[in-house]
């Protein structure tokens, strides 16, 4: 045990700060990605038994889980939505956008993956649909404010340094609630990356991707573009 735990100890001091962010949100995003998804898989193998309660615990807990394994590592970003909220609160450079975004999207094409082989392939993977019952502007609009919502949250928990441990479970209560009581409406994604590998991988829902790779970004950039006007001089 001694010699496993000196063994890792030489692993980390090894890596340079940069290597270990990538590592870190490699593993983050993956716990995300196959828990967010995998749970819809399930639900849809059950035929629905388990309902949107469980599809909504199921990132909850993955979400939390990173947080609390990553958050002092790479600040825990999971998703590119939340890396361009980052960028322009400058919390990360622009050199570092890059390592994150491709850490993300291959982490989250590894986890679709993984649900595909280890769990199953219906629901096309567990993809984000939107409800095209619903108006278009107000699924857009919905998107953007569940992205809103999360990285409104991320930005209340990085400024109050933690919530006094309680970081991981607001941050992850805030994606469980966005699914919880929007995803009826547009899928409640907050994650291009969760949104694109299991539609490239399962070849459905490619149609709505547009949705998930514009709303997602504009929530949160609305939200960080005020938090660095707040507090940009303080």
């Amino acid at each position: 045990m001694i010699k496993r735990t000196s063994l890792v100890t030489a692993i980390r001091n090894n890596l340079s700060s940069n290597q270990k962010k990538f590592i870190a949100e490699v593993i983050g995003t993956f716990i995300v990605v196959v828990l967010a998804t995998g749970s819809v898989v399930i639900d849809a193998k059950l035929n629905g038994s388990l309902g949107i309660s469980f599809v909504a615990f199921a990132p909850f807990v993955g979400v939390a889980i990173g947080v609390y394994l990553f958050g002092k590592v790479s600040m825990a970003h999971f998703n590119p939505a939340v890396t361009l909220g980052f960028l322009i609160t400058k919390h990360i450079t622009k050199r570092l956008v890059v390592l994150y975004l491709t850490a993300e999207i291959c982490s989250a094409l590894l986890g679709s993956l993984f649900v595909k082989y280890m769990i199953g392939s219906e629901a096309y993977l567990g993809a984000n649909s939107p409800n095209y019952a619903y108006p278009l502007p107000l699924i857009f609009g919905v998107e953007v404010l569940a992205s809103a919502l999360l990285m409104a949250v991320i930005l209340v928990v990085v400024h109050k340094k933690g919530l006094r441990g309680f970081g991981g479970i607001v941050i992850g209560g805030i994606v469980g609630l966005d699914i919880f009581f929007l995803a009826f409406i547009s899928g409640a994604s907050m994650n291009p990356a969760r949104s694109l590998a299991p539609a490239l991988l399962s070849g459905g829902m490619v149609e709505s991707l547009w949705l998930y790779w514009t709303a997602t970004f504009i929530g949160t950039s609305i939200i960080a573009t005020i938090f660095r006007k707040k507090f940009s001089k303080k």
